[in-house]
């Protein structure tokens, strides 16, 4: 691939490629221990509308990716400090979240080194013959797949957040619960940590409902979301409305004596001041009750399940003594 050739394409591709806005802002990672080589790759590709970082090593270009994400990679085969199959090989091996195109770009090119650079990992092998119109039209390709395989991406996460987001708070919901308590409680019996958690229920929410009306019921449920989920003490607490006005608030590393601090902590901030919905101020207390492993009974199985029967229990309790309490098993002895 020739000086010459490089600066000829990269006229001849001007227009073309001002037409092409959707390479715009897409990074290149070309590795060629080739100084001048890679100079004429960057020329013509940063001409193309991409980004390009250069690397001249294995070791350079494990440390670009290290660094930052690179949906396109070119790896000259015949690197001095390893071969590009190998570097083909790791970065499949350690790929992320976003998929990352390879294509393979050698002198190397009989059938049987094709199909070697293909077994690697690359989506694409390139002998240096290749003319630049060529190598752009293939770069482009590659650029379309990306795009493509980043939207899909995007749009199941998407998805996915729209069916464990609840839609009246913008918090998680049931559906979320059940899937992240999972594993929760199975990190929490691996490390032999505690884990409990707190049913939270509105005071006499019916009550309010019908003096105020559904949108200020509505507003007060986001509102107390909100109340609920500042006052957490720890970055791994969450919260999650399970149903009507019952909401559970989910904390890891928190035995059943730190879980009643938090629940307290959590009545107090909601007695504290008035909620102002739908041009009303409404004063409201909750009703807690906690569950926790330390406090399952010796023959019940420790499940989502299995936590939330213990807390609605203490939340009863807590409704039966005058509500606006917490209301929590009792610790269980250390085994003898």
């Amino acid at each position: 691939m020739s000086s010459d050739k490089i600066s000829q394409t990269i006229g001849d591709h001007e227009d073309t490629q001002r037409a092409a806005p959707q390479t715009r802002q897409l990074s290149v990672l070309v590795v060629d221990d080739d100084p001048e080589v890679g100079a004429m790759l960057e020329a013509l590709l940063s001409q193309a509308g991409y980004r390009v970082v250069c690397a001249r090593s294995v070791f350079m270009a494990l440390e670009a990716l290290a660094e930052e994400s690179f949906p396109i990679v070119i790896i000259d085969r015949g690197l001095e400090d390893g071969d590009g199959i190998r570097l083909c090989k790791e970065i499949r091996q350690n790929a992320g979240a976003s998929y990352v195109y390879i294509i393979l770009l050698t002198v190397r090119d009989t059938k049987e080194d094709v199909v070697a650079g293909l077994q690697a990992g690359a989506d694409d092998y390139l002998s240096k013959k290749v003319s630049e119109s060529e190598l752009i039209a293939r770069l482009n390709t590659a650029s379309r797949i990306v795009r493509l395989e980043r939207s899909l991406r995007e749009s199941i996460a998407e998805r996915s957040k729209v069916t464990t987001t609840d839609v009246l708070t913008g918090g998680h919901n049931r559906r979320h619960f059940v899937k992240q308590i999972g594993r929760d409680l199975e990190r929490a019996l691996q490390s032999q940590r505690p884990l409990s958690i707190l049913v939270v229920d509105i005071d006499f929410f019916k009550a309010m409902n019908d003096r105020h009306g559904h949108v200020a019921g509505d507003e007060l449920l986001r509102q107390l979301a909100n109340r609920v989920r500042f006052a957490l003490p720890h970055d791994e607490d969450w919260i999650a409305r399970i149903g009507g006005e019952e909401f559970v608030v989910v904390l890891p590393n928190t035995d059943i004596r730190g879980a009643v601090n938090v629940g307290e902590r959590l009545r107090q901030t909601v007695n504290a001041t008035s909620f102002h919905v739908a041009g009303v101020d409404v004063s409201i207390t909750i009703s807690l009750g906690a569950g926790s492993i330390g406090t399952l009974g010796p023959d019940v199985e420790v499940s989502a399940q299995a936590l939330l029967d213990q807390a609605d229990q203490f939340v009863y309790r807590s409704k039966l003594a005058g509500r606006n309490r917490v209301s929590a098993p009792p610790e269980r002895p250390p085994a003898a």
